[in-house]
């Protein structure tokens, strides 16, 4: 393993204090989120999460294809049959006002960054399969879920942070926080690896087949 560059380090841990200290003022801010994670990119535990992360051989095959698909026309989508993913994952989309594009762009070279970059891509889907919302609860249930399966290291981060921040101004919300991160980082164990799907080669898909294939239902 390459020990980074002393250089490389200051630039992450500049980064990662840039993006804690924008989150704490202002924790609606993805923008700070991208940041925190651009500083983690090139660590050891990153690079464990990688080693990880292609364990699985289904996941380790995409990481090597670099599978990219093109950016979802939601007005396509919204053709599809109402129990579809495609039609769910553009309803719910236009609904909120999100664009499909709405991350960081990173440059693909290595794969750590492409599977940065895919699960950027995918944050959506990934709430629809598993069925977490988009409340705080809801993006905490999903960063357990996505820790469970690829052990990235932002989500340990962000619930982190998520506890302290719950702790610290509501702690009455630990009585759901808790049993959501729970039942998120379980259901990650015992489910079939997002990382490796090929969403949107199947939009026309249930979402409820998806969700019986990866081992949601029983």
């Amino acid at each position: 393993m390459l020990l980074a560059h002393p250089l490389a380090t200051s630039r992450n841990a500049l980064n990662i204090g840039k993006g804690v200290f924008s989150l704490l003022r202002n924790p609606s801010n993805t923008e700070s989120v991208y940041d925190i994670e651009d500083g983690l990119y090139g660590t050891q535990a990153m690079e464990l999460a990688v080693d990880f992360i292609k364990t699985h051989a289904s996941t380790a095959e995409l990481v090597k294809d670099r599978y990219i698909a093109p950016s979802p026309d939601l007005e396509t989508l919204l053709h599809y049959p109402q129990d579809s993913l495609g039609y769910c994952y553009a309803s719910t989309l236009t609904e909120a006002g999100f664009d499909p594009e709405f991350y960081r762009a990173i440059p693909v070279q290595d794969d750590a960054s492409y599977i940065l970059l895919r699960l950027r891509q995918t944050h959506d889907i990934w709430h629809l399969i598993t069925g977490f919302g988009t409340d705080v609860a809801g993006e905490l249930g999903l960063k357990a879920f996505e820790l469970a399966q690829t052990r990235r290291p932002m989500a340990l981060v962000l619930l982190t942070f998520g506890l302290l921040k719950a702790l610290l101004k509501t702690p009455d919300a630990l009585a759901t926080l808790l049993p959501t991160i729970s039942q998120g980082y379980q259901l990650g164990l015992r489910t079939q690896p997002l990382l490796s799907q090929k969403w949107e080669e199947q939009w026309e898909k249930s979402l409820q087949q998806w969700r019986q294939e990866l081992g949601f239902t029983g």
